[in-house]
């Protein structure tokens, strides 16, 4: 009967310790439950179970019975003493004294703590897990004695316990492993599926205001909205074209420091370039190109909180798409400003050609650009030492646009007609507005329109801006009333006068340069230019002095007066005038 109710508690005990397996528990809570029913059915002094570690050494996990703390904190190798046996033969092994056995190999270390805590009589079987041995269960005994083949039975039954629960502990773990592998890669494809959804919108988005007719503004806006912070568009100068900053996600920090580098640098390279600045601000460049024209470049700007504001690589490829619908629409901008532009060039040649007078064929076309060709009463003739005329001419065109006038360029000048109800406040307005924008001198010259009379308008405009220019005033806007005192030099009408003028002042000196082929009235000019100085006036005309006192002496003669003390005046202002109708007349 004894045997039979110990037999009964063995068998009740494994079937608590198989339930405890599929309960899928904590694996150190199922390892304590199979020591402590191994322990209380196998009646050794204390029971313990070794798993091998990832440093090839046995350590206790769980343990029942008294035993000391150092022997618990013990860790062995796995090739040495009893355990070392039970792993390499993966069967059960005891010994009745551990410390006299001579069948095992002895680690001097664990001798000690063998020694120390007295253990005498120690059973050990292996813990298999698909066929390699990962640990082993222990019984121990502080006496000596023989372990007998139904004790050997039970602990290797529950070892093998341990070694289910050890080998679902794996896979359970394996399975948590994998489980949140997967939702790591569920969430990588979520927002990578939201970052597409996004760039697709945002492309949509920008391909919708190019289908609307959207300008570089629109798209700018849209690109501040979507991607937060501001978004600036350059000129191929570099000067900001646009600005515009997202609502809720404002770039508050502006900084130009470094800007002109970046900007360069994508323009050389192709290719956006980030950077940080001091103030911590993110600026991703982009150019704008078609082809090998360099047509500006879009800025990102954005603020770096607390990590936060590092550009995604998809909002860095969404800006470089912008580039392209940026650049298309600054083509398509440019190819309707040169239309324009050449009709306007157009119109005010035909204009210019065909007046005094409008026939109804350019009537008809004038109030097609909503112009009312009656009231373009005002030609202007601009002139810059910087810019050619066709350049110059694409900013008269701005300007034209904007008070519904014509500009183009006319015979080799930057030219336009204007409304004007004041004609002074006019020129003067569109000098300040060009001396701007160019940011250099400029000058600009004004005259009525009389009569639909456009051509005489222009020829005196062209030709006081000769005067002006030969009298060094090249940075100013100015009517031709302004220079009245040089009006015989500009005006055609007026061309008898100052012929009657020169030729009785310096009309004998002419006539004898034309015949002798010599050169007596530049000497002149350059004698009271240096203020009759003969040594710095022979130094400019590169002559001696006394071929230019032969030169002063022949003058006298030809002249048949004192010119030096007689008739000065009436002599300089022939040599200037002479000097001023020829660079007009160029």
């Amino acid at each position: 009967m004894c045997s039979l109710a110990r037999r009964q508690r063995e068998l009740a005990s494994l079937y608590e310790t198989a339930k405890s397996l599929t309960a899928l528990g904590e694996l150190d809570e199922v390892l304590r439950s199979i020591v402590h029913h191994a322990h209380d059915l196998i009646r050794t002094d204390f029971t313990y179970l070794s798993l091998v570690g990832t440093d090839g050494r046995l350590s206790v996990r769980a343990s029942e019975g008294t035993v000391s703390a150092a022997f618990l904190a013990a860790c062995i190798p796995a090739d040495v003493g009893l355990g070392g046996k039970v792993l390499a033969s993966l069967r059960p092994h005891w010994v009745r004294h551990y410390a006299a056995t001579t069948r095992i190999d002895h680690d001097p270390d664990f001798d000690r703590l063998v020694a120390d805590e007295g253990l005498v009589a120690l059973l050990g079987v292996p813990l298999v897990v698909r066929g390699r041995a990962v640990g082993a269960l222990f019984a121990a005994d502080r006496s000596q004695r023989a372990f007998h083949a139904d004790e050997i039975a039970l602990l290797r039954a529950f070892a093998d316990h341990a070694a289910v629960a050890l080998d679902n502990a794996r896979l359970y773990e394996a399975s948590r492993s994998a489980l949140a592998e997967l939702r790591v890669a569920y969430g990588k494809i979520e927002d990578h599926v939201a970052v597409v959804e996004r760039a697709q919108a945002i492309h949509e988005a920008l391909t919708g205001v190019v289908l609307r007719g959207g300008t570089p503004e629109d798209v700018t806006q849209l690109l501040a909205d979507q991607l937060g912070g501001a978004v600036t568009l350059l000129d191929r100068a570099g000067e900001a074209l646009v600005r515009r900053e997202s609502v809720s996600r404002p770039c508050r920090t502006s900084s130009e420091c470094g800007l002109a580098d970046a900007v360069e640098s994508a323009r050389r390279s192709g290719r956006r370039t980030t950077s940080i600045d001091a103030a911590g601000v993110v600026r991703s460049v982009a150019s704008i190109q078609a082809g090998d024209s360099y047509l500006g470049a879009l800025v990102w700007s954005r603020e770096t909180v607390a990590g936060h504001g590092v550009p995604d690589e998809t909002d860095l490829r969404t800006l470089e798409r912008a580039t392209h619908i940026l650049g298309l629409l600054i083509l398509k901008e440019r190819a309707v400003a040169e239309a324009g532009e050449r009709l306007s060039g157009e119109l005010l040649t035909e204009l210019m050609v065909g007046s005094p007078g409008i026939s109804p064929a350019q009537r008809a076309r004038t109030r097609a650009r909503s112009i009312d060709a009656d009231r373009l009463d005002l030609v202007l003739v601009a002139d810059s030492a910087t810019l050619s005329s066709t350049e110059l001419s694409r900013h008269l065109h701005d300007v034209a646009r904007d008070r519904s006038g014509l500009a183009g360029e006319h015979l080799g000048r930057a030219t336009m007609i204007l409304p004007s109800a004041d004609d002074d406040r006019t020129v003067d307005e569109v000098h300040r507005r060009l001396r701007r924008t160019l940011g250099g001198p400029v000058a600009v010259v004004g005259e009525r329109v009389v009569h639909h009379d456009w051509a005489r308008a222009f020829s005196l405009a062209g030709r006081c801006g000769a005067v002006m220019r030969a009298i060094g005033h090249t940075d100013l806007g100015a009517t031709t009333r302004r220079y009245a005192l040089y009006a015989m030099i500009f005006d055609t009408e007026r061309a008898c006068e100052l012929d009657r003028f020169i030729s009785d002042s310096i009309g004998p000196l002419l006539d004898y340069d034309r015949r002798r082929g010599t050169d007596l009235v530049d000497t002149l000019s350059a004698y009271y230019v240096h203020r009759a100085n003969v040594a710095a006036t022979a130094r400019a005309l590169y002559v001696h002095v006394n071929t230019l006192l032969k030169r002063l002496d022949r003058a006298d003669s030809v002249l048949g007066l004192d010119w030096r003390r007689e008739n000065d005046l009436e002599l300089q202002l022939g040599l200037r005038l002479h000097q001023l109708r020829t660079i007009a007349t160029a």
